[in-house]
């Protein structure tokens, strides 16, 4: 009997125990860690950019090149080129800088070793309108006009990039080629009353040099409202790009017998820098 007791009791304490444990909440599972993903720079981009372009030291050089015929150059100078250079009739030195408005686009790619902060190299292309079309006078002593024009219609590169990433900010120097049309104008008047053309030469062609400069560029979140194309990311840059392509000699003929009075060289040269800021796209990782 007293076995049965025991028995009983325990079956007891059980059944209690079971239905308290019924009674207390279910554990929850453990959440699910999602990691951030890191930012990476590598991948296509397209974008556009705006700013301004300006040139500096830019002078146009003048020599007299003395046809057959030509008085000797003597004081005052001013019975042949040469001598009309001297004297200062026509500017042997002549400054001409230029500034203006520039915009364009471009795409490029870029590739980054390690994602989040690391070294990141790419190779862009791009092509920009610029404002710098400009004609600049001289009027010497003896009031003899002359007139310079240059312009540069258009520029693109195409360059090389390499840089280090801090994360979403990227800080880069960039380098290459440089192409452009170009466009070289000189008039020289006579002083009588009706300032007759008297000497006049032009160039306009496609050029090429080099463009050097750095920049940096900073990737904002995807879900803001420059996220026109629903990129993988939107970056905005600030960049400073040096351009040259080069000098150019223009003849600059004499309008009649040029046999007899000769000619003039003018030598122009196209250089100058951009400062300029853009937005970028990026799709894809690679």
């Amino acid at each position: 009997m007293f076995k049965s007791l025991i028995l009983a009791g325990s079956t007891a304490a059980l059944l209690a125990g079971a239905a308290q444990a019924a009674d207390l909440p279910r554990r929850a599972a453990p959440p699910v860690f999602t990691p951030v993903p890191v930012f990476t720079w590598s991948g296509f981009y397209a974008g556009i950019n705006a700013g301004y372009a300006f040139s500096d030291n830019r002078a146009i050089r003048t020599i007299g090149n003395n046809g057959p015929g030509a008085a000797p150059v003597v004081a005052p100078f001013n019975t042949s080129t040469v001598g009309n250079v001297l004297a200062n009739r026509r500017p042997g030195t002549f400054r001409s800088e230029q500034d203006g408005f520039t915009a364009g686009g471009g795409f490029g790619f870029n590739y980054q070793f390690t994602p989040g902060s690391g070294v990141v190299v790419g190779i862009e292309t791009d092509i920009q309108y610029t404002d710098l079309d400009r004609s600049r006078s001289f009027l010497s002593t003896l009031n003899d006009p002359s007139t310079f024009r240059q312009s540069l219609d258009f520029l693109g590169t195409v360059r090389g990039r390499i840089g280090y990433a801090f994360d979403r900010v990227l800080v880069y120097g960039t380098g290459g080629l440089a192409y452009g049309n170009v466009s070289y104008d000189a008039q020289f008047f006579g002083n009588a009353a009706a300032r007759p053309l008297a000497y006049a030469g032009r160039y306009s062609d496609f050029e090429t040099g080099f463009a050097y400069g750095g920049g940096i560029e900073f990737a904002i979140p995807t879900d803001n409202v420059l996220n026109f194309f629903k990129a993988n990311a939107v970056t905005l840059k600030a960049e400073y790009l040096r351009y040259d392509l080069g000098s150019r000699n223009v003849l600059v003929n004499f309008t009649g017998n040029a046999a007899v009075n000769g000619s003039y060289t003018s030598r122009f040269t196209t250089e100058g820098s951009i400062a300029r800021a853009g937005i970028n796209y990026k799709f894809g990782s690679y």
